[in-house]
C-alpha cells in the first residue's frame, strides 16, 4: 500500500495557497502605494518563490525548515500590508495544524500497516 505522506500533503497545500496569498497581498500593496514597486516585487516575489520551493523540497528536512521561514516571512509581510499580520498568523496556525495532524495520520497509517502485516 503506497500512499503519500499526509504531513507532506498538508504542508505543501498550505505553502501553495500561501504563495497565492502573497501575490495578492503584493497587488494590494502596489494598489495602495504602500512601498516602492521594486521593493514590493522583490519581497513578494521572493516570498512566493520560497513558498513554492519549500513545497517542492518537503521530501527533505530542509523543505520544512524553509517552510517555517516562509511562515515568519508572511507574518512579517504585515510591515508592508498590515492585514498580513492576521493572514500570516492564520497561515502559521494552518501550517502547525497540518504538520501535527499530518504526522499523526502518518503514524496511525504506519501502525495499521504493521498490524496488517503481522496478521491476526
Amino acid at each position: 500500500m503506497s500512499t503519500r505522506p499526509a504531513k507532506r500533503l498538508f504542508a505543501a497545500t498550505v505553502l501553495a495557497f500561501e504563495a497565492l496569498v502573497v501575490v495578492f497581498a503584493a497587488l494590494v500593496a502596489y494598489g495602495l502605494r504602500l512601498a516602492e514597486p521594486g521593493l514590493i516585487a522583490a519581497v513578494s516575489g521572493g516570498l512566493a518563490l520560497a513558498a513554492l520551493l519549500a513545497a517542492g523540497l518537503l521530501r527533505h528536512p530542509v523543505g520544512y525548515a524553509l517552510g517555517w521561514a516562509v511562515q515568519v516571512g508572511v507574518v512579517l509581510g504585515g510591515l508592508l500590508v498590515p492585514s498580513m499580520y492576521l493572514v500570516g498568523g492564520v497561515f502559521a496556525v494552518l501550517w502547525i495544524i497540518g504538520l501535527r495532524l499530518g504526522g499523526r495520520i502518518d503514524r496511525e497509517r504506519s501502525q495499521r500497516a504493521r498490524e496488517y502485516r503481522q496478521g491476526p
